[in-house]
């Protein structure tokens, strides 16, 4: 147990400091933060640095085990319509607190904050339905994918401009540190069960599930017909003058989100306490480490978020005012996407799926690949979101070729790594997002008079478009080498194979001379 939790925060360690050295190099260079901004900030490093570690092996402990026994039970009872209900009240459950989805409720205006989190959360329950009987029936996902993508930018054109960057960053954030790693291992305990090879459909339910609370908003942009509202910039700003009110700050947050994250994981745990005494699928001794693996899960969501609302939504924000102000923003760009190759690697969600990729693949794909290959296409998606807030183009200029091109990359990658690939964006633009890199496109955006509405939010679809190019990209050279290897296997047995025929024939001819 000491080694596990030395290697969990060592795992931390490397994935917060890396983005917490270039905040502090910025401060002391291009962008000076006040004294009380820059306290905040070092102590949400530190939260965030003890939260990830608690949080992960919190994750493995119970979530993980816990979604798995529960697919593979849904898929033994063969029962379609009760797959379907269970799978839909569990997408409800586990969105309606998702953290991620109420600090991106907080930030929108003009939208009851209740209105926006149950719309997205029923949206998450009929699409992980979806999901689930998606694996059952062998759907093919790239399919429903430019179906409902299709329909999503259909539906735009009915829809105030409004709310067209706040429809897509929600479906960006639902995906977080609670909901992907229960709905990831129900889909592997489900594809387990099938008598084929599910492997490759073991992927797919984050991606779906993020489409879910896309076309929902979208219908509630129809319904409820606002174009946003005007935006108050006065909740984000926390004015900090000595260490005792930044400690207050801190106290203050770790109450709220206790009282959130407890709300969020309650109806998980009385849905498995129920699921435990119908079924009887662990033992008293999984029970406990599940158990204290839950607790774990409790603690580290607590500090992490807190570390994130307290600490590095008010840096996030100031750094945006301040690099808005150098040159007309022409540091925007370059800076943002260096904060883009680093700041995934802070993700909650992305270590779960990092290492649920590196196991089902055995190690073909390693965690460290996929940290990689997440790095590159968040540090673009924040490229083009500051350059969207500089040339003030509509989103759809973006979204929808990207998503075009998404589509037709899975034509021609392996079906895995399109589960992966769509499954990646929606966990990469998680709270770090909404608590940091969306406060500094807001920052940004006030500074230069752009409407924030329209251009500052959307920078967290584009943190879940870019991934699911690069991760095709880098399956498509996977698969390339993989028949390369395979070429150059047969070529070695075929030389071989002429190599042993000439000997044996030369043998045949010794023999025939020495009668």
């Amino acid at each position: 147990m000491k080694n596990l939790i030395k290697a969990k925060f060592h795992e931390s360690l490397t994935s917060i400091l890396p983005i917490a050295a270039i905040v502090m190099l910025l401060s002391v260079t291009v962008t000076p933060l006040e004294p009380g901004t820059f306290l905040m900030f070092l102590l949400g490093v530190l939260c965030l640095i003890a939260g990830l570690a608690i949080f992960t092996m919190g994750a493995e402990m119970s979530m993980l085990p816990l979604g798995a026994k529960l697919g593979s039970s849904l898929a033994a009872s063969g029962k379609i319509w009760l797959i379907a209900l269970i799978s839909f009240v569990i997408g409800i459950l586990v969105t309606i607190s998702e953290p991620d989805l109420q600090i991106l409720a907080d930030q929108v205006s003009g939208v009851p904050n209740m209105l926006l989190i149950l719309t997205v959360s029923v949206g998450v329950g009929i699409f992980l339905a979806i999901a689930i009987l998606r694996i059952v029936f062998h759907v093919n996902l790239a399919l429903l994918l430019g179906i409902f993508y299709a329909i999503a930018f259909l539906l735009c054109f009915f829809v105030p401009v409004g709310f067209w960057s706040v429809s897509f960053d929600s479906g960006g954030v639902t995906t977080g540190p609670m909901t992907v790693p229960f709905i990831m291992s129900i889909g592997a305990g489900i594809s387990r069960i099938r008598s084929d090879d599910g492997q490759d459909d073991s992927f797919g339910l984050v991606a779906l599930c993020s489409i879910g609370p896309i076309l929902s908003v979208l219908i509630l942009g129809i319904c409820f017909r606002l174009e946003g509202g005007d935006y108050d910039m006065g909740d984000m700003i926390t004015q900090v003058e000595h260490t005792r009110e930044g400690m207050s700050h801190y106290l203050h947050g770790f109450a709220d989100h206790a009282a959130d994250v407890g709300i969020a994981l309650l109806p998980t745990i009385v849905f498995s306490v129920l699921f435990q005494l119908v079924t009887k699928a662990f033992s008293t001794t999984k029970l406990i480490r599940i158990g204290v693996g839950i607790v774990y899960t409790f603690v580290g969501l607590v500090i992490f978020l807190t570390g994130a609302n307290e600490g590095f939504r008010p840096t996030g924000l100031a750094l945006g005012q301040s690099l808005a102000n150098i040159g007309g923003g022409e540091l925007l760009v370059p800076i943002c996407m260096l904060i883009g190759y680093f700041i995934v690697n802070a993700e909650p969600a992305v270590y779960v799926l990092n290492k649920q990729v590196e196991q089902i693949t055995a190690g073909a794909i390693s965690a460290d690949t996929m940290r990689l290959t997440l790095s590159i296409g968040v540090c673009a998606a924040l490229g083009l979101s500051m350059l969207r807030i500089l040339t003030g183009i509509s989103i759809l200029w973006i979204l929808i070729p990207g998503y075009i091109i998404c589509l037709g990359l899975s034509f021609f990658v392996p079906k895995f790594f399109t589960g992966i690939a769509f499954d990646s964006g929606g966990v990469a633009s998680g709270a770090m997002m909404s608590a940091f890199v969306l406060p500094l496109a807001i920052g940004a955006c006030s500074t230069l008079g752009v409407d924030i509405m329209t251009q500052a939010f959307g920078c967290v679809s584009f943190v879940a478009l870019t991934p699911i190019i690069s991760i095709q990209i880098c399956g498509l050279l996977y698969s390339l080498k993989a028949k390369r290897a395979i070429s150059r296997f047969t070529t070695e047995q075929e030389v071989i194979l002429d190599y042993s025929e000439s000997v044996f024939e030369s043998m045949q001819e010794l023999q025939e001379v020495n009668r």
